[in-house]
């Protein structure tokens, strides 16, 4: 089926911008989804913008909903990821991964896309992935 939600990390907001408007003209119902880090959590790649701050091409009509994540929830998610389906992504994918998981189980016929947007290599000496 088609694609109903799209998830993704925000950082610089580049990637969910494009994606949107590119997959609103094909689907303008689809459900675009933020994923920035909660209260004080790190994620590194992922920012939680002050309003003030806000990179100049992010457009808050591009993004149907912001999901928050922590960053505990988000390195077990990159862990898993790696061993159970050999994907070596970073944290912020873990994040991403991680919200559209939790959307999953919140959603009935959902077909939902996620993007892995950074690599678990630069994260081998931070602890995220123990020896």
């Amino acid at each position: 089926g088609s694609v109903t939600h799209f998830v993704s990390a925000m950082g610089t907001t580049g990637t969910i911008m494009g994606t949107s408007r590119f997959l609103k003209e094909q689907n303008p119902a689809i459900q675009i989804i933020g994923v920035h880090p909660e209260g004080e959590s790190k994620i590194p790649g992922i920012r939680r913008w002050p309003k003030e701050y806000l990179p100049k091409i992010y457009d808050e009509h591009r993004v149907d909903k912001i999901m928050e994540m922590d960053q505990l929830t988000a390195e077990i998610t990159t862990r898993a990821l790696a061993a159970q389906e050999g994907i070596f992504a970073g944290v912020s994918s873990g994040g991403a991964v991680a919200a559209a998981l939790r959307l999953s189980q919140e959603l009935e016929n959902a077909v939902i896309a996620v993007i892995i947007c950074d690599r678990g290599d630069r994260y081998l000496s931070t602890g995220v992935f123990p020896g």
